[in-house]
């Protein structure tokens, strides 16, 4: 190996290439290795890329970050997501004529990744890489639903800023329309609380804990009826939540040992039937 660059952009660089298919997290010890940087470098500028959003931090380890994903150089952490969840997408679009969307949690913010359909005056924001404010969207609600409170409470001001008449303006707002959502099982809704003009549904994708993403429908406030799109969204969205989060293998409690094997959580023909499930009359 050559002698490591000295440009703080070039370094920078170094950090972010050392991250491939193969290695989506890497430890503090192994980008130490892998640039060739000096170990209290390679630790002040993860700090900044952390800091900066190129790069997330869980644990003892490091993978590519949401501005990564938002200038279009997809986080690897986040193909599986996608790979789950575009052909539920194309399904929910053709089967309603809605745009279908789905959409991560930044911060205050969703950041839509992937989308389906066309069409709608808010197109700006549920473009791919869009970005809106959570507590003004069905997608950022649905997954702030499932945000611990003292989270919640810690990231918003008790006033929240506005986009249109119709936006939650109040964290005590905000947490009352979050308990209707986990009230209606996870469905929540947003009418012309972004954009005028644009309604929406959608469903979190969630195992046991906080939400990884959301499924949104979204449509013209004059053509759509919310309540009948929910069905689609949600089934979508228990699908998709099944395939990124498999029920573990639950032991039995008796001596007897059960040697039948256990069901998958995805079972074969699941989306064939999924497809003929939601198809019927179209209100788009």
């Amino acid at each position: 190996m050559g002698e490591p660059p000295v440009s703080m952009v070039d370094r920078m660089t170094l950090v972010l290439d050392a991250f491939d298919a193969a290695s989506p997290r890497l430890t503090l010890a192994e980008l130490t290795a892998r640039t060739g940087l000096p170990r209290s470098t390679t630790h002040r500028i993860l700090d900044q890329l952390v800091e900066l959003r190129w790069l997330e931090h869980s644990g003892q380890s490091y993978a590519l970050g949401m501005r990564a994903l938002e200038l279009g150089g997809l986080a690897v952490a986040h193909h599986e997501l996608r790979d789950i969840a575009m052909p539920l997408l194309a399904q929910l679009n053709q089967r309603t004529g809605a745009v279908a969307s789905l959409a991560v949690l930044d911060r205050k913010d969703v950041v839509f990744v992937d989308r389906q359909g066309a069409g709608l005056s808010s197109d700006v924001l549920t473009r791919v890489g869009g970005r809106a404010p959570a507590h003004a969207t069905a997608a950022g609600k649905a997954m702030l639903a499932w945000t611990d409170d003292a989270v919640l409470g810690a990231t918003y001001p008790q006033r929240l800023p506005t986009r249109t008449p119709r936006t939650i303006t109040t964290l005590e707002a905000l947490r009352q329309d979050l308990a209707q959502v986990r009230g209606r099982g996870g469905i929540a809704y947003e009418r012309e609380e972004v954009a005028q003009g644009t309604v929406s549904v959608a469903v979190a994708l969630r195992g046991a804990g906080k939400a990884l993403a959301a499924l949104q429908l979204s449509g013209d406030v004059k053509a759509v009826n919310l309540e009948r799109l929910a069905p689609y969204v949600q089934e979508a969205a228990r699908t998709a939540s099944h395939a990124l989060f498999p029920a573990p293998r639950t032991r039995r409690r008796s001596r007897t040992v059960d040697r039948r094997p256990a069901p998958s959580p995805w079972p074969p023909g699941a989306l064939e039937r999924l497809v003929q499930g939601i198809g019927g009359d179209y209100w788009l």
